[in-house]
């Protein structure tokens, strides 16, 4: 069976190019610095309108590509004058390969998820929040689990120099809804990040998922892998690129062999 894989590839070598080059003042760089260390903490107050596209490649049992880009506005709220407010939303927009024979690509809107992270704004060396995830079913066709789902999130991270990094997990039930599945679904992001001069980065940021409904022995999807991000401007508004490749070492039957994560983050200081 013919794998397709010269696309995400030469994406892959357009994206490292274009961040190698991207031009970066001298006198920028004490601000690109620490421009992309508020990029790499899901806590500050900053809002940022993150595109990151997934490519999966071997997905299904046809062994087909799926490609997810996820539209990640990020508004945090002033709740009062000890707490902040962080929203994260995902928007997904799908184009999934049939999963039978005789099937056919579906295209559109997956569902979307929310967290909400109540925040102290004097926290110590330690940054940490917590609050709210929600499911939503807006997904069309074969691309929605068609149910509500409610859950707990937590986030915590610190600063070690060059060094950023913490981790994100959340578990989201289904709590109503006609789809013939229910949700348990855990997510598991822990992130490590290594500062270089210039707002230049390495990061690994490898989505973990346990599916608590699945049988045994397909519950995990387990990413293994490395990026490089830079901050870079276009015009005079600065934006952080990133380009991420992860490889499934644990994954369900028909899950992705590997990911291709292209990522760029329009952001929006104060």
């Amino acid at each position: 069976m013919k794998r397709q894989r010269g696309l995400p590839c030469k994406v892959a070598v357009g994206m490292i190019v274009f961040l190698a080059f991207a031009p970066v003042s001298m006198s920028d760089e004490p601000d690109a610095t620490d421009l992309a260390k508020a990029a790499q903490n899901p806590l500050a107050s900053m809002i940022s309108l993150p595109f990151q596209n997934n490519t999966n490649t071997n997905f299904g049992p046809q062994e087909k590509t799926q490609n997810i880009l996820n539209i990640q506005p990020v508004w945090p709220i002033e709740w009062n004058d000890n707490w902040n407010f962080i929203t994260r939303t995902i928007i997904p927009v799908m184009s999934q390969p049939a999963l039978s024979a005789a099937g056919s690509r579906e295209n559109g809107l997956g569902d979307i998820s929310f967290t909400g992270f109540f925040s102290p704004k004097a926290s110590g060396k330690w940054i940490w929040g917590v609050g709210p995830a929600a499911l939503l079913p807006t997904g069309s066709d074969a691309l929605t689990a068609d149910k509500w789902g409610l859950g707990p999130s937590a986030v915590v991270l610190t600063f070690n120099g060059p060094w950023v990094y913490g981790g994100l997990i959340n578990n989201i039930w289904s709590v109503s809804g006609s789809g013939a599945a229910d949700i348990n679904l855990m997510t598991l992001q822990p992130f490590l990040n290594y500062n270089l001069p210039g707002g230049r980065y390495f990061t690994s940021a490898p989505v973990i998922n346990a599916n608590w409904e699945a049988d045994s022995g397909e519950q995990w999807t387990v990413p293994l892998g490395l990026g490089y991000g830079k901050i870079f401007k276009l015009g005079n508004a600065p934006v952080n690129g990133q380009i991420s490749l992860y490889h499934n070492i644990e994954k369900p039957t028909n899950g992705a062999d590997w990911q291709l994560r292209l990522q760029l983050q329009f952001m929006f200081p104060k």
